[in-house]
């Protein structure tokens, strides 16, 4: 972790991001803060995980709600 003391996702997991919000928001929620499918039609970690680590654009968008989310507890 001392290696990048100023990221904010550092030693986070994309799989802890997804288990964080789908507990704190859950999928319809999540769904309509990021409009993709794997939220809105028949929704699993699985299937997002897999989604997410191929399209760059979708991954951002999720890694921003989980910090928005993230600051709102604080």
């Amino acid at each position: 972790m001392d290696q990048q003391p100023n990221n904010p996702l550092h030693g986070v997991t994309l799989a802890a991001m997804l288990d964080y919000l789908v507990a704190r928001l859950g999928w319809e929620r999540m769904g309509r803060e990021v409009d993709i499918l794997c939220f809105t039609n028949q929704p699993s970690v699985t299937s997002s995980l897999k989604f997410l680590r191929k399209v760059p654009w979708a991954r951002a968008k999720v890694e921003q709600l989980y910090l928005r989310t993230k600051a709102r507890e604080r």
